[in-house]
C-alpha cells in the first residue's frame, strides 16, 4: 500500500471520516487516486470554501480578458454597495460609523479585505449578521443571491476597506459581481470558461437529480467523538433543482474534477495545451497580497497567521519547508494544495472541519 492509502486507513480505522478520497500528483504528473473507508471515487461532495480558488480564477480571467479591472469599484455593478458607513471600531454599535474612505474594489473582494466577513468575537455587528442571516456557518445559505446581498447592504463596514481582513464573503459578494459583470447565470459561465475547459463534468452548485446517488452523507464530531449526520445522502439542499440564485453559494465537485482544476494551476494555467489562466494572474493569485498591520489575531482562528499568507482565494505558506505552498480547505473536511514544484493534493471528506479532520489533514501534507 502507499503512504497515502496507510494514513487515510488508518484515519477510518479510528473514526475521523466514514470516508475519505485523496487525489496526489507527484513529479511525474500522474494522478493517483486513493480510497478508504465507504466514500466513492466519483462521489460528488459539497466542497463548500473550495468554492474560493474557483471563483479568484474566474474573476481573474475577467481581468486578463479586459472586462474587469483589479482597482475597479464594486459598486459599478452593485450599486447596493454605494456609499458604504464603516464601525468607528469592530465593537462598536451599529449606529457609530464614519463615512468610508474610498469605494469597495475587486481586489479587496479576492484578498477578503472588503470590510465584510466573519467577525470571531460577540459584538453587534455579528448579532446583526445572525439576525438577518447573512452570518457564515456550515449550514446551506439562508437566503437567495439578491435577498443575501440586500441584507449584508444593511450593515456597516467592520473596517475601512483594503485595512483589515474578515472571511467568507468578500467571495459571496465576488460571484454576485461576476454575475453581473457576464450579464447572466454565474454557473453558465463558470461552466462554459473553467469547467467544460477542464472536463470537470460534476462540478455545479447543485447535484442533478439523477445523479443524486452520488452524493454522500456529511457528518459532524460530537464531544463525545460520535459521528453525527447533519445533511443526508442523496437529497437536501445541495440536489437540483436550487431553491433561489446561488451566486454567493458554495459548488459540489469530485475528486477528479477538482484534481482537473488544481492540475491546471500546478501547470502554470494552462491544461491540455490550452491556456486558462495567464501567469501574471497565477503570480498574483499564489502571492501574499495582505499587509501585516491587517493579520490581527482576532480577523481568523488563533495562530492563522503564523507563516501563512493570502493570495487571491487562496491561503499561501509564507516561512517553513513548504514556502510557497498554496491552496485552501472547505468546511466539510475538504483541502487542496499545490506546490511550486507542480505537485498538489486534494482530499475530500465529508466531516465537518474539527480536530480529527485537521489531524488527517496534517498526516497527509
Amino acid at each position: 500500500m502507499s503512504t497515502v492509502t496507510e494514513t487515510i486507513e488508518r484515519h477510518i480505522a479510528r473514526g475521523t471520516a466514514p470516508g475519505i478520497v485523496v487525489a496526489s500528483v507527484g513529479p511525474t504528473g500522474h494522478v493517483e487516486i486513493d480510497t478508504a473507508g465507504d466514500l466513492a471515487s466519483d462521489a460528488i461532495v459539497r466542497i463548500q470554501s473550495m468554492t474560493k480558488p474557483v471563483t479568484a480564477v474566474a474573476a481573474l480571467q475577467l481581468v486578463q480578458d479586459g472586462r474587469l479591472r483589479l482597482d475597479d469599484p464594486v459598486h459599478e455593478w452593485l450599486p447596493e454597495l454605494a456609499d458604504r458607513r464603516v464601525l468607528r471600531t469592530t465593537g462598536s454599535p451599529l449606529d457609530d460609523t464614519v463615512p468610508a474612505d474610498r469605494p469597495i474594489t475587486v481586489r479587496d473582494l479576492l484578498t477578503n479585505m472588503s470590510g465584510y466577513g466573519m467577525m470571531t468575537a460577540p459584538c453587534p455587528l455579528q448579532d446583526a449578521m445572525i439576525a438577518n442571516r447573512t452570518q457564515a456557518s456550515q449550514d446551506p445559505v439562508a437566503l437567495g443571491a439578491q435577498d443575501w446581498l440586500d441584507a449584508l447592504a444593511e450593515l456597516p463596514l467592520a473596517f475601512q476597506p483594503g485595512t483589515g481582513w474578515r472571511y467568507h464573503h468578500s467571495f459571496g459578494i465576488l460571484g454576485i459581481l461576476l454575475s453581473r459583470v457576464v450579464g447572466g447565470s454565474l454557473e453558465e459561465h463558470l461552466e462554459s470558461e473553467l469547467f467544460a475547459p477542464l472536463g470537470m463534468v460534476d462540478t455545479a452548485f447543485t447535484v442533478p437529480r439523477d445523479q443524486a446517488h452520488r452524493l454522500p452523507a456529511a457528518f459532524r464530531h460530537e464531544q463525545t467523538g460520535a459521528l453525527t449526520q447533519v445533511e443526508p445522502a442523496g437529497d437536501g439542499f445541495s440536489v437540483a433543482p436550487a431553491p433561489f440564485d446561488l451566486s454567493h453559494a458554495e459548488l459540489v465537485s469530485t475528486a477528479s474534477d477538482y484534481a482537473a482544476f488544481a492540475s491546471m494551476l500546478a501547470g502554470g494555467g494552462s491544461s491540455a495545451g490550452r491556456r486558462i489562466l495567464d501567469p501574471e494572474m497565477l503570480d498574483l493569485m499564489r502571492a501574499d497580497q495582505v499587509p501585516v498591520a491587517a493579520k490581527s489575531d482576532d480577523s481568523f482562528f488563533p495562530g492563522f497567521w503564523n507563516g501563512m499568507g493570502w493570495g487571491f482565494g487562496v491561503a499561501v505558506q509564507t516561512t517553513g519547508p513548504n514556502t510557497g505552498r498554496y491552496g485552501w480547505s472547505g468546511g466539510f473536511g475538504t483541502d487542496m494544495y499545490v506546490d511550486l514544484d507542480g505537485t498538489f493534493r486534494v482530499i475530500l471528506t465529508q466531516v465537518e472541519m474539527g480536530p480529527e479532520v485537521m489531524g488527517l489533514f496534517r498526516d497527509l501534507q
